[in-house]
């Protein structure tokens, strides 16, 4: 992946708490993602958040919770990302996969 190339992110959102082979599921994605030669992954633990079912996790100290938001994302030219798509939906029961097109201004040094 270079400046120019026609790249696109994929954002991963999942519950911190969710599982896959008995390992953490961002933990596993970012394992597979690394396997399958993808540029980059960053994953980010959310302080707070909600989704389809609509109750808050937060990290509040009254309302601490183990099951905040984890946003997974990954950066790769087009034609990666579409190649580990499939993978990936198998990987994640639970949660919201999309991807958008973006512009990489800088990658690496230069």
């Amino acid at each position: 992946m270079k400046p120019g190339d026609k790249c696109q992110i994929l954002k991963i959102y999942v519950s911190e708490d969710s599982r896959f082979k008995g390992k953490g599921l961002y933990s596993a994605v970012v394992f597979k993602l690394k396997e399958l030669g993808i540029a980059g992954v960053t994953v980010t633990r959310a302080i707070e958040g909600y989704g389809k079912g609509k109750t808050i996790h937060t990290t509040r100290i009254l309302d601490l919770s183990s099951s905040l938001p984890i946003i997974i994302e990954a950066i790769d030219t087009k034609e990666n990302i579409e190649k580990v798509l499939p993978i990936i939906s198998e990987m994640v029961n639970e949660g919201m996969i999309m991807v958008n097109d973006v512009n990489v201004i800088k990658y690496g040094k230069e």
